[in-house]
């Protein structure tokens, strides 16, 4: 077995398996229905945790619905799991209809433009009758994509996709804007508008399967989960929860009454991702030397740094320089300068015995101490999803258990 690269980020089977277990039972159990599936996404290559690893675990774990972005991502992730049902959700591009037929994936669709391209597409390839699934999103008030609610639009749209008989109407769904704000009163007037628009959908002779909406926050803060499973019982649907980021260990905090619970099932996830380097080199520098680009660090005493092969171009976020910190011996060694685009430089003064070769932590746990996405978040004022999707492609993913 070759060694495994100085600088990685190992991805955790186990955690990620179990992590997706734990989501699917909380979302039956919240919808008191163990029929309730949960489409596991799989964009933006695992949110940087490798789609190839990804993939095919969640999908031996029971996720029968992967989530995309494009198809150029579909089509990667039916080369993995043949079986899967994938769903693309960003929409359409003309160019990309023949390539979503032969990967059998299921399109997003909201603009007539959309139906005009698959229903020429169908007909060149004899399809039969209501063979190809496609799932409608609405724009409820998130206002960046999805079918406008305005009625003369509204009406428009489900005139033209009744013409086509080789499309069928698979799913229903919509994204809300604030779900971890729990009592946000956009909340309650995106599920209004959803719930309104759906039935109008169903009493104009459609039959959708499945009726999703919400993400990863909306399975952990619950409140949709009753109302979808209400809904899609009363139409004869299956309902269905959609969750990314909690997948991989992470999720937006709460704010609401409520949030105490949910919060709860936040801390109970696990990150899947370990973000490892070693130390490249050591030195001893005195009093008043400046490290690293414009001189934003001048040594205040006398210190030991440790360099470490790794900068932004590996996807260290350059915000972190004289900010954030890495693990070294399972304590924290700051970081100090400014980070380069291959190299970093962190305080190890604390540490006298720190070697050359020395694993360090830059995501992760290291002797009972960790560092998260979500303190990278904190240190470079923005989103732990930005931190784990910059995670380079030149930093291999090692899987690991």
């Amino acid at each position: 077995m070759p060694p495994s690269p100085i600088t990685r980020a190992e991805i955790s089977r186990s955690r990620l398996v179990e992590n997706f277990q734990r989501l699917r039972s909380l979302a039956r159990s919240n919808t008191n229905d163990e029929r309730c599936d949960l489409l596991a996404v799989v964009k933006a290559d695992a949110y940087g945790h490798g789609l190839a690893l990804c993939a095919p675990w969640l999908a031996e774990a029971g996720a029968k619905w992967l989530g995309v972005t494009s198809v150029e991502e579909g089509v990667a992730v039916r080369r993995l799991c043949p079986q899967a049902c994938i769903l693309v959700m960003r929409g359409l591009l003309r160019c990309e209809v023949e390539e979503l037929f032969d990967a059998q994936l299921a399109p997003t669709i909201w603009d007539i433009e959309h139906l005009d391209w698959l229903a020429e597409a169908a007909q060149h390839r004899a399809f039969a009758a209501e063979s190809i699934p496609v799932h409608l999103e609405l724009d409820t008030g998130m206002t960046r994509q999805g079918l406008s609610l305005a009625a003369e639009e509204f009406a428009a749209f489900l005139n033209s996709l009744r013409a086509i008989p080789s499309l069928k109407l698979d799913g229903i769904y919509t994204h809300f804007a604030s779900p971890e704000m729990l009592d946000a009163e956009q909340n309650r007037q995106q599920w209004a508008a959803f719930e309104q628009a759906v039935e109008q959908i169903v009493a104009a002779g459609f039959h959708p399967q499945w009726l999703h909406a919400g993400n990863s926050s909306s399975v952990l803060g619950q409140q949709v989960a009753e109302p979808l499973a209400t809904l899609a019982t009363k139409l004869s649907a299956r309902c269905m929860m959609r969750t990314g980021i909690a997948l991989y260990g992470y999720a937006s905090h709460f704010i609401g009454e409520q949030a105490a619970m949910a919060e709860t099932a936040r801390a109970s996830l696990e990150p899947v991702l370990t973000w490892k380097t070693a130390i490249a080199s050591l030195r001893t520098i005195e009093a008043g030397r400046c490290i690293g680009y414009n001189a934003t660090f001048v040594a205040p005493k006398k210190m030991r740094l440790a360099l470490l092969p790794v900068g932004y171009a590996d996807g260290l976020n350059r915000k972190l320089s004289n900010r954030g910190h890495v693990l070294v011996r399972g304590m924290t060694a700051p970081i100090v300068g400014r980070i380069s685009m291959d190299l970093t430089v962190a305080d190890v003064s604390h540490l006298p015995e720190a070697m050359i070769g020395e694993e360090v932590v830059m995501l992760g746990e290291q002797n009972g101490q960790r560092v998260t996405a979500d303190d990278h978040a904190r240190w470079a004022e923005t989103i732990p999803y930005e931190i784990l999707c910059a995670v380079s492609a030149r930093v291999p993913r090692v899987a690991c258990e």
